[in-house]
């Protein structure tokens, strides 16, 4: 099937940053076409599953910035659409008192004025049961911080922008990527024309990317996602307004390790490890890599005495990596028409209405809203292999 319509812009990814973006365009009257090669709704990339934390809470405070607004966003959208996303639980931030990281969190909380809470070991047990706080470690709450509930988040971004005009067109596997000053865009059902292309695919960025002769630094990562369960139902539940929480770093864990309170299974918490091993996208099944279990359950034997320390559900999500951990938000460096969107290193969801804006406002060429220097391409420069 070959189409005549020419879009003004084609966005490549229904995940939450794809939606988002495809969303944002509408809103400006853009005849907008998003693709996306799975049939919808899908678990095989990075945006299913009925949870994510939200935060302002961060090492960088430029993250904290741009998440001022994205709160503002999400409640948007929560009115437009008359659908709940978005539970107040607090983030509890836990980690060595004199870290580097524990501080950066505590001093962006601080410098953005967001509402915080700091906690001594002595009240710690009375504000937070069934956790115990580690020797020598601060803790803080992140008091706006909460869960977003992420698949209904998704379902509700493409309806809405259904509801403007947008055009959904999923089970279509792009084959080929022609760049000039009119995009042609090949799926497995159709051939597709627009004024600019918008690449949010995740895992699967660097396999579009290469028909327009670029490759980023961009590492693909299987995280398994954990659920423990409670030994007395109840004791993590979000009714009794247990937190989220973050681990900055542990005495053997060089990444967060985090916890949502239980939502998705009555009963067992969501831990995990904010790591994973790598993985191609498309074989993730084979990939058996249990390490990041290992520490997630002598984590949970120390720290969190009222859960079973054996995971009762391990499911899966993928990271796609920066070597900084920080998002790629640009255009190509060949074609100012193609924009991406990827590398969002697991810590992305949360952002994607504010990604959404800046990505729309790159492809229509207008100014971005936010400094965006920390997200180019260039900076991997001497990684980027182009063969324009």
């Amino acid at each position: 099937m070959s189409t005549n319509v020419e879009y003004d812009c084609i966005v490549i990814g229904a995940g939450v940053q794809g939606s988002f973006t495809a969303y944002q365009l509408a809103k400006k009257n853009k005849k907008t076409l998003l693709l996306e090669q799975f049939l919808l709704p899908h678990t095989r990339g990075s945006s299913h599953g009925q949870t994510r934390i939200i935060r302002k809470a961060y090492d960088q405070s430029f993250y904290s910035l741009m998440m001022e607004e994205c709160y503002d966003l999400w409640a948007q959208l929560e009115r437009e659409a008359g659908v709940k996303l978005y539970r107040q639980t607090g983030l509890l931030v836990m980690g060595p008192e004199n870290s580097q990281s524990y501080q950066q969190f505590k001093n962006t909380l601080q410098k953005n004025k967001s509402p915080m809470m700091v906690l001594t070991s002595d009240n710690f047990s009375q504000h937070i049961p069934h956790v115990k706080l580690a020797e020598g470690d601060g803790a803080l709450v992140d008091i706006t911080a909460g869960v977003l509930y992420a698949d209904r988040a998704l379902k509700t971004v493409q309806g809405q922008f259904q509801k403007m005009g947008g055009v959904i067109r999923d089970k279509e596997a792009v084959t080929d990527i022609m760049p000039g000053p009119v995009v042609t865009v090949s799926t497995s059902a159709g051939v597709y024309r627009a004024k600019s292309m918008v690449i949010a695919a995740g895992p699967w960025t660097n396999k579009l990317l290469a028909y327009t002769g670029l490759q980023l630094p961009l590492e693909v990562v299987k995280i398994n996602v954990c659920y423990w369960k409670e030994k007395v139902p109840g004791s993590y539940n979000v009714k009794q307004q247990f937190p989220c929480f973050l681990l900055t770093e542990g005495d053997e864990s060089k990444e967060h390790i985090y916890g949502l309170p239980s939502n998705e299974y009555p009963g067992l918490m969501k831990i995990c490890y904010h790591m994973g091993s790598k993985t191609d996208p498309d074989q993730r099944d084979k990939q058996t890599d249990r390490s990041d279990i290992d520490i997630l359950q002598r984590y949970i034997n120390r720290c969190l005495p009222g859960l079973v320390p054996e995971p009762a559900v391990v499911e899966s999500c993928m990271y796609t990596l920066t070597p900084d951990r920080h998002f790629v938000l640009d255009c190509h460096p060949a074609y100012s028409n193609i924009v991406i969107g990827a590398g969002f290193s697991g810590h992305g969801f949360k952002f994607g209405p504010i990604i959404g804006k800046l990505l729309c406002e790159l492809s229509l060429g207008e100014m971005p809203s936010y400094d965006l220097s920390p997200f180019q391409v260039r900076r991997f420069q001497t990684t980027t292999k182009s063969a324009l």
